[in-house]
């Protein structure tokens, strides 16, 4: 399994594993066919608002509806031959991560690709990334009750810090906040 950029020659395999059920979002599952619209109504514009270096542009809409910020960050396809999943890193520049942003990294496997070890290798692969962002550590966020994810976490380095409340706009619930030092 490898990292590689969104790009058209993987996104046939991606919009398959979007057409399947998957969603890049945890918290929005109708994000899948948000970004199959996106796809077909302009696919270079879809390919631009994956990788922003600077944040701002459109901004992101919470599973409330409520519109945020933009921030910097990219997302990463992981890739075997075909789609298996997606990872993403974000920042905030020169200042804490702000609260409706769970963490610096998020990421899923496609259903049918899970218990292979791609998210542990694609988070170790994600690390490197963030180092050379001058980032001195990273935030992820998963809840209670999923032992593959922060299994994933503690694999990579990860200490539990918290548990905290999500905010409303987020769609509330119990959350455990990891910290990986860089």
């Amino acid at each position: 399994m490898q990292l590689v950029w969104p790009a058209p020659e993987y996104l046939r395999s991606y919009c398959e594993a979007l057409q399947r059920g998957w969603s890049p979002n945890n918290l929005q599952p109708q994000v899948a066919q948000e970004e199959l619209a996106a796809i077909k109504n302009n696919p270079d514009a879809f390919f631009e608002q994956l990788v922003n270096f600077e944040g701002g542009g459109i901004g992101v809409k919470l599973p409330d509806g409520s519109v945020v910020p933009r921030l910097p960050g990219y997302r990463r396809w992981m890739w075997d031959g075909e789609f298996c999943g997606s990872i993403q890193l974000r920042w905030a520049t020169g200042a804490a991560l702000p609260d409706y942003c769970l963490g610096h990294i998020g990421y899923s496997v496609v259903p049918w690709k899970q218990r292979r070890g791609y998210a542990t290798c694609a988070l170790a692969l994600l690390l490197r990334e963030a180092r050379s962002r001058g980032l001195p550590h990273v935030e992820i966020t998963t809840s209670p009750d999923n032992a593959a994810s922060q299994k994933v976490i503690t694999a990579n380095g990860g200490v539990l810090v918290e548990e905290f409340e999500k905010l409303a706009s987020l769609g509330g619930g119990r959350e455990l906040r990891f910290r990986v030092g860089l």
